[in-house]
């Protein structure tokens, strides 16, 4: 599921082709959704908030998106044979468009249209956002201390991906940002105290304010292929750090687990579900006898 960093490169793309702009072309292809109230009204901004994405009107609309898993937005040049390829498709759920640019939603997993002022039923129980205006890493690890002060039980990989208690932040960002700082993605959040807590957070929005500004995802800060992650989708693969191998366990409850990669020397043992049988690097296929 595409992660904070990459919606707030996404909304900005959108921004720039549309905002400022009168809307001549909304077609919502979602239930009942009508863009018609959406037509010849004017683009007043197009923001991330956490991994929503909400396009705002300035007939006080809100139109807003949540990619899930398989989601897009693209910008087509008007009449291109991009857009028309995408007007096409059956996957196709919203096309909003200027005179000179197209945005088209692409398998959304979520679509509204909500008079702006309603924003909140939508996105109100969402916590700071790690790129937004209203970040603050401190409130963030309040959060997630309270959280588990509620839920003994809560692991710090669990409550890193509970929108409400942080806004932004997937199973790569955790997963990094939990190997970055040798914390155990298991460890109760009630077992790591206040500093400990401030510092993850602060070390989340760094490393996702440096992924907002590049095109490729990376916490190492490199760029060529297979070099972008210490720990996310290496498992089966050796630790760059001490060469142990990197595994993948569940975290969370279900029906709502997640993945997360972690090296079990440098961050402090195995997953509870983990019985530490050998794991082949993702991807790959068992071989033939």
């Amino acid at each position: 599921m595409p992660e904070g960093d990459t919606l707030w490169r996404t909304a900005r793309r959108l921004n720039s082709a549309l905002a400022g702009e009168t809307l001549e072309r909304a077609d919502l292809r979602w239930g009942n959704l009508d863009g018609a109230v959406l037509r010849a009204d004017v683009t007043t901004e197009v923001v991330a908030r956490g991994k929503h994405i909400l396009h705002r009107t300035a007939g006080g609309w809100t139109l807003h998106s949540h990619l899930r898993m398989e989601g897009q937005w693209r910008v087509a040049a008007l009449g291109s044979s991009a857009e028309a390829a995408a007007l096409r498709r059956h996957t196709l759920r919203a096309a909003v468009g200027t005179s000179q640019w197209t945005a088209l939603g692409l398998r959304l997993g979520m679509l509204d249209l909500v008079r702006t002022d309603q924003e909140h039923r939508l996105v109100g129980h969402l916590g700071p956002d790690v790129l937004g205006p209203d970040w603050d890493a401190a409130q963030a690890a309040a959060n997630l201390a309270a959280a588990g002060a509620a839920a003994s039980e809560l692991t710090i990989a669990a409550a890193l991906l509970d929108q409400r208690l942080l806004a932004g932040v997937g199973t790569y960002w955790a997963s990094e940002a939990l190997f970055i700082l040798r914390i155990h993605p298991w460890r109760p959040v009630s077992e790591i105290d206040a500093d400990t807590l401030l510092t993850l957070t602060t070390r989340i929005h760094t490393l996702m304010s440096r992924g907002a500004r590049n095109a490729i995802q990376s916490s190492t800060g490199l760029f060529q292929p297979g070099a972008t992650s210490y720990v996310h989708g290496r498992s089966g693969r050796p630790c760059r750090r001490c060469g142990t191998t990197v595994r993948v366990a569940m975290a969370g409850q279900a029906p709502r687990e997640r993945t997360i990669f972690s090296c079990p020397t440098c961050q402090g043992g195995l997953a509870p579900t983990d019985d530490g049988r050998p794991q082949r690097p993702l991807g790959s296929s068992p071989r033939r006898s």
